[in-house]
C-alpha cells in the first residue's frame, strides 16, 4: 500500500515512524517531510499548503491512503479535496474540523450536550466582551475563536489585561482568527490530554498524555507549543480516562453525527482537571505535538491499519505497550520568539543508539552532509521506560549528547508524575 503523509514536523515524524513499521506499507511519502522523516520515508518537495500540487501528485503516484496530519490543512478542506478525487484519507472533513476551527462552535456543542465546561459568551464587538470580562472577575480567559497557530489564547490577569486582549484581537492582532473572540472564566487544575479514533459513528480511546507548554523550568514563561511530554499521565486515572469517554468523546461523535457533520479521524481533548471534575478546555482535530512523539512509542497495534479502519468504519480496540514514554524539546534559542536558523546539529548518530532513545526531527532540513536547525523547535529526544523515570533518565542523557549553537530544552519534563 503507498501512503501519502502531508507535513513537517515532529508529530509527522512519529507518524512516519510509526507508519513505516506497518506490514501492509510498501512506500511511504511525506510532503514535505524534514531531515528526519526522509529516515524512513521519501520526502516530496510540496508545500503542505499546496493542495492542487499534493492532489496531483497523489493521483500520479497512485496513492492509496493519505494521512492529512495538521489543523490548517483538515480545517481548511484538504481531505474533501482527497476525497472527492478518489483518494482515500484520514479526516476530518472540512465539516467537522470546526471542532478545532471554531472555539466558540465547541462551547456552544457543549451547551447543547451537556458536556463539562468553563462559563463563556461569544462576542463580535469589544465593548460587550469587555463588560462580560468584568462581569467574570478576574483573570479571565480571551480567545480567538479561530486557528492562530496555537497562540489565540490570553489569559488576562486584570481588567487592563483583559481589555488590552480584546483591543487586540479584534484590531487584527491574530489576522481574521479574532474578529469573533470567547470570554470564558477562568479555571484552576491541572491539564491533560486525551486522544480518540472516530469513524463517525464508533470511537475507540487512543490513551492520554500531559504536555509541557511554558518555555521554562517549573512551568515559567511564554506559553509554547509544547516543550515535552509524558505518557501515560498519573494524572489521567483510568476513572477519568472512562469520563473522557462518556462525558466528552462520546456525546461529542453522537452530536456531531446529528448534526449532519459526523467526525471521522483523530480527536484530541484538552480537560482541565479542577475540583469540580474534569471540564474541556478545547478540541483539536488530530494528534497534539509533542504528544504524539509520545503515544507512537507506546502503540503496539499496526498504525496504518488503525487509521484504515477509521476511514472504512471498522474500528477495533488497540493494544498498547505497558512502557512509558517522555519527550524533551530541544529549542534554538530565542523560542518562542524569533530564532537563528542554519546551525549544524551535531551527537544525532550517539544519542540515538542509547537504549530506549528515538530521536523525532520537527524544524531540521539536510545540507550536504550536515543536519542543521531550522525551526523553533527542533528536536523530540524521546525515550521509553519502565516508568517516567526511566524514560525522562534515559531521554535526558540522550540531550546531553546533542550540540548546535543557541541549543536549549527545559530540565524538568515529567515533573508532575515525579512529584505524585
Amino acid at each position: 500500500m503507498k501512503v501519502l503523509l502531508v507535513g513537517s514536523g515532529g508529530r509527522e515524524h512519529a507518524l512516519a515512524w510509526a507508519l513505516s513499521k506497518s506490514a501492509a506499507l510498501t512506500k511511504l511519502y511525506c510532503a514535505p517531510g524534514n531531515a528526519g522523516i526522509a529516515q524512513v520515508a521519501e520526502c516530496v518537495p510540496i508545500p503542505a499548503t499546496d493542495f492542487a500540487a499534493l492532489t496531483k501528485f497523489a493521483l500520479e503516484t497512485r496513492i492509496d491512503f493519505a494521512v492529512i496530519a495538521a489543523d490548517p490543512q483538515l480545517v481548511a478542506g484538504l481531505w474533501d479535496i482527497f476525497e472527492g478525487a478518489g483518494i482515500r484519507s484520514l479526516g476530518p472533513s472540512k465539516a467537522a474540523a470546526v471542532l478545532e476551527g471554531s472555539k466558540g462552535f465547541v462551547k456552544d456543542l457543549c451547551q447543547e450536550a451537556g458536556i463539562p465546561t468553563a462559563a463563556y459568551q461569544r462576542f463580535t464587538a469589544p465593548d460587550p466582551a469587555k463588560r462580560f470580562a468584568d462581569s467574570l472577575g478576574y483573570p479571565v480567559v480571551i480567545k480567538a475563536d479561530g486557528l492562530a497557530a496555537g497562540k489565540g489564547v490570553i489569559i488576562a490577569a486584570s481588567k487592563a489585561e483583559s481589555d488590552q486582549a480584546i483591543d487586540f484581537m479584534f484590531e487584527g492582532g491574530f489576522g481574521t482568527s479574532g474578529h469573533a473572540i470567547v470570554v470564558e472564566e477562568f479555571m484552576e487544575g491541572e491539564e491533560a490530554s486525551f486522544f480518540a479514533l472516530s469513524d463517525g459513528t464508533n470511537v475507540i480511546p487512543l490513551g492520554g498524555a500531559q504536555d509541557h507548554k511554558r518555555v521554562g523550568d517549573g512551568d515559567t514563561g511564554p506559553n509554547t507549543g509544547g516543550m515535552g511530554a509524558y505518557s501515560p499521565a498519573p494524572v489521567l486515572t483510568l476513572a477519568l480516562e472512562q469520563a473522557a469517554m462518556e462525558q466528552f468523546i462520546k456525546p461529542t461523535i453522537a452530536a456531531m453525527a446529528a448534526k449532519g457533520m459526523p467526525y471521522m479521524g483523530v480527536l484530541y481533548l484538552g480537560l482541565m482537571i479542577t475540583r469540580q471534575g474534569p471540564k474541556l478546555v478545547e478540541y483539536n482535530a488530530r494528534f497534539g505535538d509533542p504528544e504524539c512523539q509520545v503515544l507512537m512509542p507506546r502503540l503496539k497495534s499496526d498504525l496504518l491499519a488503525a487509521l484504515l479502519a477509521a476511514r472504512n468504519g471498522t474500528l477495533e480496540p488497540l493494544e498498547w505497550r505497558d512502557d512509558a514514554a517522555l519527550t524533551v524539546v530541544m529549542a534554538s534559542k530565542g523560542y518562542p520568539g524569533s530564532y537563528e536558523k542554519g546551525h549544524v546539529i551535531t551527537g544525532l548518530d550517539e544519542a540515538g543508539k542509547l537504549p530506549g532513545v528515538t530521536i523525532f526531527h520537527a524544524g531540521t532540513e539536510k545540507r550536504g552532509a550536515d543536519i542543521v536547525a531550522v525551526g523553533g523547535r527542533v528536536l523530540n529526544v524521546t525515550a521509553t521506560g519502565h516508568g517516567i523515570a526511566e524514560a525522562q533518565a534515559r531521554a535526558y542523557a540522550a540531550v546531553d549528547l546533542i550540540r548546535w549553537e543557541g541549543a536549549f530544552c527545559r530540565r524538568d519534563i515529567g515533573w508532575r508524575a515525579l512529584k505524585r
